[in-house]
C-alpha cells in the first residue's frame, strides 16, 4: 500500500518551491503527507547538487533516507532536483534502492511516476530543464504559515564561469505575470502575510516576454492585494537594479526596504574572470545609491573567496570593502571547483586550506559589521513577524530587514501570550552580532 509520502527537500528557496509542489500534487491524488520517514511508504529527497558540500549532504540523506526501505514502511524512493538532472545515471546505478529519478524539469510528472512504480517499475526522466510550468500549479506550504516563497522564473542566463546552474535548470524563462498574480491571490486568500520573490535572478523578470525588465510593475501589482502585508526580494543582480525598481522599494510600504544583491567579489580582475555583468564601481554606486534613496534599507550578499588565481591584494581589496559596512548580512562561500564549468579548467586554483583561511577571516569581519548596523537600531522601535516561542515570556521573529532562514531573528520580551505569525511593534533595547533583543511595546493588540 503506498499511502503515506514523506519529503525531504534540500537546498535553496527555488527547490523548496518545487517540493512544495510535489506534495500539493500528491496530496491532491489521495496521498497522504507525514513528517517522519518511519511513517512513509514513499521518500522523496529533493536534493541539490550547486557545490561540492551540496552534493554531499544530498548524497548522504539519500543513503539515510535508503535505510528506511529495510528497517521502516518506505516501499519507494524518489530522487528529484539538481542532483537528479546532473547525475542521474550514476545515482540510479550506484544507489540500487532508488526506485525513480526526476531532473529538474519533470518534477510535476510526480504523480505519474510514482503510479509507476506502484506497478514495479523503476523511472528515470531528465533533460527536461527549459520547460515552463503553466498556470499555477496546487502547493502544499512548508514555511510558517503567514510566509511563502513565489518563484517568478526559472533558470538563468547569467553564465558565470563557476557555477552549474544553467546546465541543471536551463535558460532563464520568465513566468507570465497574470500566473505570478494568481498564485499570490490564492496565497494571500490562504493567509501568507509575507511573500518572498525568487527567482535565480529577480531583476531579469520580464526581459524574455515584455522585451524589458518588468519587476517593478510586478511589485506594483502585487502591491494591490489586499492580504499582503509584505513583499520582500531575494536574488537581485547589481547590474539590473532600475531607478525604476529603486523607486517601487522607497515608494510602495508592502515593499520590504531589504535586497539580496549577490555580488561575489569587488575586485575587477577576479569580476572579469567570473564573467559577471558587474564591475566594482557599478556595485559601489549601487551600494551608495541605495543607501542614500532609501536610508533605513537592509542589504545582504553573498561572496566567493579562493577563485582560480584570486591573489592576497585581490582579497584584502574584498577584506576592505566588507569593512566600509554596506551590508547587515553576508554569506560567503569557499570557491567550488565544478566539472563541466570554465573555472573547473582555470590555472592556479587555490589550496582549501586558504580558502577555508579566508573564508574565516571574512566572516570574522562581517560579525563586527553586523554588530555595529545592529547597534544602531537600538532604542528604536520595529514591527516583527512572531515566529515561535523561546522560553516563558520570550519570542521570536523577524522585521522587515531578515530574510527567513539566512539572517538572524529577533526576540521579544512580552507578558502578554503572542501568537506565531502575529505582527507587533518591539522597542529594541540590545545588539548582538546578528540578532536583536526587543520589548513588546504596551497596548499592542497585534494583527
Amino acid at each position: 500500500m503506498f499511502r503515506n509520502v514523506g519529503m525531504i527537500s534540500l537546498g535553496c528557496a527555488k527547490n523548496r518551491v518545487d517540493a512544495e509542489v510535489m506534495l500539493g500534487l500528491l496530496s491532491n491524488s489521495g496521498y497522504i503527507v507525514v513528517n517522519n520517514s518511519e511513517d512513509a511508504d514513499v521518500i522523496i529527497v529533493n536534493t541539490c547538487g550547486f557545490i561540492d558540500s551540496a552534493k554531499q549532504e544530498s548524497i548522504e540523506a539519500i543513503l539515510e533516507q535508503a535505510e528506511y526501505k529495510k528497517t521502516g514502511r518506505c516501499k519507494a524512493l524518489i530522487v528529484t532536483g539538481c542532483m537528479s538532472e546532473r547525475y542521474n545515471s550514476e545515482l540510479m546505478k550506484e544507489i540500487p534502492e532508488i526506485d525513480a529519478i526526476l531532473g529538474t524539469g519533470d518534477y510535476a510528472d510526480i504523480v505519474a511516476v510514482l503510479d509507476r512504480v506502484r506497478s514495479g517499475k523503476k523511472e528515470c526522466r531528465y533533460g527536461n530543464i527549459d520547460i515552463v510550468p503553466e498556470g499555477v500549479q496546487p502547493r502544499l506550504i512548508s514555511t510558517q504559515e503567514v510566509t511563502a516563497y513565489l518563484k517568478i522564473a526559472e533558470g538563468c542566463d547569467n553564465c558565470c564561469t563557476y557555477c552549474v546552474i544553467p546546465s541543471l535548470r536551463g535558460r532563464f524563462r520568465s513566468r507570465p505575470s497574470v500566473d505570478i498574480l494568481q498564485e499570490a491571490s490564492k496565497l494571500a486568500d490562504n493567509g501568507v502575510r509575507e511573500l518572498i520573490l525568487i527567482a535565480q535572478d529577480v531583476t531579469r523578470y520580464g526581459q524574455d516576454l515584455y522585451d524589458k525588465y518588468n519587476l517593478a510593475a510586478l511589485l506594483k501589482d502585487l502591491c494591490r492585494i489586499s492580504g499582503l502585508k509584505w513583499i520582500r526580494l531575494l536574488y537581485a543582480y547589481p547590474d539590473r537594479i532600475t531607478d525604476e525598481l529603486i523607486d517601487v522599494i522607497a515608494g510602495e510600504e508592502k515593499v520590504c526596504n531589504y535586497l539580496d544583491i549577490p555580488i561575489q567579489h569587488i575586485n575587477d580582475n577576479i569580476l572579469g574572470r567570473m564573467n559577471r555583468t558587474s564591475d566594482s564601481a557599478t556595485i559601489r554606486n549601487l551600494v551608495g545609491t541605495l543607501k542614500r534613496r532609501i536610508p533605513d534599507i537592509a542589504l545582504r550578499t553573498s561572496l566567493i573567496v579562493g577563485f582560480p588565481g584570486e591573489t592576497e591584494a585581490e582579497f584584502n581589496e574584498l577584506k576592505d570593502f566588507i569593512n566600509e559596512g554596506w551590508f547587515n548580512n553576508v554569506g560567503v562561500f569557499a570557491y567550488s571547483r565544478e566539472e563541466g564549468t570554465p573555472a573547473a579548467d582555470m590555472p592556479m586554483q587555490i589550496s582549501d586550506e586558504i580558502k577555508e583561511e579566508r573564508r574565516s577571516m571574512l566572516l570574522s569581519l562581517q560579525r563586527k559589521v553586523s554588530k555595529k548596523l545592529n547597534r544602531t537600531r537600538v532604542g528604536r522601535t520595529c514591527e516583527v513577524l512572531i515566529e515561535g516561542r523561546e522560553s516563558a515570556n520570550i519570542y521570536f521573529g523577524r522585521s522587515y530587514a531578515e530574510a527567513p532562514e539566512i539572517d538572524g531573528l529577533i526576540y521579544v520580551a512580552s507578558e502578554r501570550q503572542l501568537r506565531q505569525g502575529e505582527f507587533v511593534r518591539a522597542a529594541i533595547s540590545k545588539a548582538y552580532e546578528y540578532d536583536l533583543l526587543g520589548e513588546a511595546c504596551a497596548n499592542e493588540s497585534g494583527k
